[in-house]
């Protein structure tokens, strides 16, 4: 394509820095993880979600059946920074690597039950306001 981009007007003045060009940016595999610096942060990073996905009972360890393709899952390395640019925490997310799934074959349905707790909190003061109206009309 012969289209020239070129940022509006507004954008040539000002300066948009977040992190340094220095920083090395965030592994891609489990390998990298491992051959990085900070490869004890991230091997504590991925203790802290194995034993997050245990406590919430994520999974239940089930023999394969006949026929049967294991779907893979894949690690996610983040790193939070602050406003300073100064990483603050190292996050590791193991994921499902779903796009390999088949409706109907691999799998029937799919849910997520998870709920944020500001959501829950919302929904009880909501019930409570509604409680109090209805109790202060008897």
């Amino acid at each position: 394509s012969g289209r020239i981009v070129r940022q509006p007007i507004r954008y040539e003045h000002e300066a948009h820095v977040l992190v340094s060009d220095t920083e090395k940016d965030d592994p891609l595999t489990f390998k990298e993880a491992m051959e990085d610096p900070d490869v004890d942060k991230w091997q504590d990073a991925m203790n802290q979600e194995m034993e997050s996905m245990y406590s919430n009972l994520v999974w239940e360890l089930v023999d394969l059946p006949d026929n049967v393709n294991a779907t893979g899952c894949k690690w996610i390395y983040k790193k939070k920074r602050g406003a300073d640019g100064k990483v603050e925490t190292y996050k590791a997310r193991l994921v499902a690597k779903g796009y390999t799934q088949r409706e109907g074959v691999d799998y029937e349905e799919t849910f997520s039950p998870m709920a944020m707790l500001k959501s829950i909190l919302i929904l009880l003061s909501m019930v409570a306001i509604y409680d109090y109206e209805i109790c202060s009309v008897c």
